[in-house]
């Protein structure tokens, strides 16, 4: 089911553009796969897709396969670009706001990027929360997050 379900959402951005995760998800409905936001996060972050101002797009472009896969997970510049609202430290730790469904990949391609300032991270449906040893570190965290979401 899943691998139709990724061909039918390559097909999808091949064809018509797509600017938004609840469209995304309504096409597929009327293509008969009726899937939950956080399936449809999952999805977006396994085919690779990157979203810019026309919307949702694959990562060689046009949806054809690419000669050579990159197995790379997506960067967190990426994550944060796609999925991150806000960023606010609170003592020891950095809160970062996304979309629905957004927090996960933003969190595990935080804790890919192997911070030393980031003992861990805790990832709900809309909130990241990041974990720092001391409120410098925090500080330190928030702002490398900030300079990502802001540029």
């Amino acid at each position: 089911m899943k691998f139709q379900r990724h061909n039918a959402i390559r097909d999808l951005l091949a064809n018509s553009p797509v600017t938004n995760q609840d469209e995304l998800r309504r096409k597929l409905r009327r293509r008969g796969f009726a899937v939950t936001q956080a399936t449809l996060s999952r999805d977006i972050h396994e085919l690779r897709l990157s979203k810019g101002p026309g919307g949702y797009s694959l990562p060689n472009g046009n949806g054809a396969a690419t000669a050579v896969e990159d197995d790379s997970p997506p960067s967190l510049a990426d994550m944060i670009e796609s999925f991150g609202l806000r960023v606010r430290q609170a003592m020891n730790q950095v809160v970062v706001g996304t979309v629905m469904g957004g927090a996960q990949p933003v969190a595990a391609a935080l804790d890919h990027e192997g911070w030393p300032e980031v003992v861990g991270t805790v990832a709900g449906d809309d909130t990241v929360l990041v974990i720092c040893p001391d409120p410098r570190r925090a500080g330190e965290v928030e702002a490398r997050l900030r300079t990502i979401l802001e540029s």
